[in-house]
């Protein structure tokens, strides 16, 4: 990959993330270029697959076992792509390794004979959130939210975008309140005014960026993937929006967030609509958020929960909430408030434990950031 271009201006056309822009360029090419990476790849004796857990376009994933510690682990055997594709997935989730609610990359292995690659991760005891989301009470959806914010904020300040956010990206383990995000295949260093593909994402959770083929997305566009999946969540409604196809997929979402607005958008940014949308889009209005309240999600609504999903769910790629700014919004104040506190808590805990110096971070009310410094 080049070195990353002079940042275009502020604002039109392939303008900057609003955060995170030169994270890239901080970290240096050794932390992006992932053509540069030398693969050391590791034996799959010591694994035995047990089932098959899913597959996808790329690989199929597996249950397997570590025998070595006699621990359960996943195992995604990768169909044959690109090299160049499997050594960014591989470059992007060693960079990652460690942060917070992201999946952990446990081992690289390839097999002797057909040079079939394989990734093994940590093994997650997930509920498929078919079953699991209809179960979840409003604190558990206000945590949950939180915790997916927290991973995507993680992977921006190290300026990656996920580029496939959907909830069979996300896995829950409801028994331990723990959550991963996973499936970095699609994930891509980001870099201000590198075009980037727009073939990325599933149908139901694509940003209008990518439905109108605007190749200067960002980070922004998780959020947008965030959006629909907390919509599906709190309306009851899988997914929040369904099309057929592409094109019906815009339509779709300008059915509610309007025409108008539509077009207000693709002018802001000299985007060039298909003329196959001439006959597709209408005219719509735009809809307010309270026409998918019914009796059977009245359980998570709240001012709070509709001010947040209008927020997220944005045309304009620059108006979204960034996972931060989304963090700090009124409707995780109780989240906040109990993650502060358990953070604390294991700050307390290692300092009795006499251990080394420790660094906590709390996210105060006002929005601000405090850090703790213990002299273990």
């Amino acid at each position: 990959m080049p070195a990353p271009p002079t940042p275009l201006p502020q604002d039109g056309y392939g303008s900057p993330s609003r955060i995170y822009a030169d994270a890239n360029q901080k970290l240096g090419a050794e932390w992006y270029d992932y053509d540069q990476l030398t693969i050391a790849w590791g034996t799959q004796d010591q694994y035995e697959i047990t089932k098959r857990l899913g597959r996808g376009k790329y690989s199929e994933v597996f249950e397997g076992i570590d025998t070595a510690n006699d621990k359960f682990v996943v195992v995604k055997v990768l169909k044959p792509i690109k090299k160049k594709k499997v050594k960014r997935e591989l470059k992007v989730l060693m960079n990652l390794r460690g942060g917070e609610n992201i999946i952990e990359l446990l081992d690289v292995v390839r097999d002797p004979q057909s040079k079939t690659p394989a990734i093994v991760f940590e093994h997650v005891n997930n509920l498929d959130s078919k079953i699991l989301y209809p179960k979840f009470t409003d604190g558990d959806v206000r945590y949950y939210m939180y915790e997916l914010l927290k991973a995507l904020d993680f992977c921006h300040s190290k300026g990656i975008v996920h580029r496939d956010v959907k909830p069979l990206n996300i896995l829950f383990d409801y028994g331990t309140s723990k959550l991963r995000l996973i499936d970095w295949g699609l994930a891509e260093f980001y870099h201000p005014g590198v075009e980037l593909n727009v073939r990325v994402a599933s149908r139901y959770y694509k940003g209008p960026e990518l439905l109108v083929e605007y190749t200067h997305y960002d980070y922004s566009l998780d959020l947008w993937s965030v959006g629909c999946t907390f919509g599906s969540m709190i309306f009851k409604k899988d997914p929040l929006f369904r099309g057929q196809d592409n094109y019906d997929q815009l339509v779709k979402i300008a059915k509610v967030l309007g025409t108008d607005e539509l077009y207000a958008y693709v002018d802001k940014y000299e985007i060039h609509l298909d003329p196959e949308y001439d006959s597709l889009l209408g005219t719509h209005t735009k809809k307010s958020w309270s026409r998918f309240i019914a009796s059977d999600n009245q359980r998570y609504m709240s001012n709070e929960a509709i001010d947040l999903l209008d927020r997220l769910l944005r045309y304009d790629h620059r108006e979204r909430l960034t996972a931060q700014e989304a963090m700090q919004h009124p409707y995780f104040e109780g989240v906040r408030r109990a993650d502060a506190q358990r953070q604390q808590e294991k700050v307390a805990a290692a300092k009795s434990n006499g251990q080394a110096p420790t660094t906590a971070t709390f996210a105060s009310e006002d929005g601000q950031v405090e850090v703790t410094v213990l002299d273990g």
